[in-house]
């Protein structure tokens, strides 16, 4: 339990109280953009690295001993984090209108290739999948009157 006492700690210490109310009320209303993850990947570095974060997790340890186990990796968040910042704040804010000659100046801009920009945004959209479907169920984003998807999530 220590372990997961420290995770609180460090995140209880970089988390504004004002800004998880704010994200919740994003969530709940189906408002979450580009900007705040973000945001969401600066409050994870500044808890520490990913490692760190994840070895406080109780029973990682036995994943850790599977050969194949994917393994945190650092570099990844920069990248995303700099295919984030090479867009501009319409962008950020509405991500369904990033075709694929922007996707291409967002790819020169971050220095990355077009299938990293491609593989950010569409996990992006996976997660906002992700979201809308806990917003059905009973917990933290339920309760919400469901909105129209975006024109480039809808099934």
């Amino acid at each position: 339990m220590g372990d997961v006492l420290t995770l609180i700690e460090r995140a209880e210490a970089v988390v504004d109280k004002k800004q998880a109310d704010e994200l919740a009320r994003k969530l709940k209303h189906d408002e979450f953009t580009l900007e705040d993850f973000l945001d969401q990947i600066q409050q994870i570095k500044k808890m520490g690295s990913l490692e760190q974060i994840i070895n406080m997790i109780p029973g990682i340890n036995k994943l850790k001993q599977i050969k194949d186990a994917p393994r945190p990796d650092e570099r990844e968040l920069v990248k995303t984090e700099a295919i984030i910042r090479s867009m501009t704040r319409k962008e950020r804010r509405n991500h369904t209108i990033i075709n694929q000659s922007r996707r291409q100046r967002i790819a020169g801009g971050s220095g990355t290739s077009l299938m990293e920009v491609n593989r950010v945004l569409k996990s992006y959209a996976e997660m906002l999948k992700m979201m809308r479907k806990l917003r059905g169920k009973p917990g933290v984003l339920a309760g919400q009157k469901r909105r129209k998807l975006p024109k480039g999530l809808r099934r």
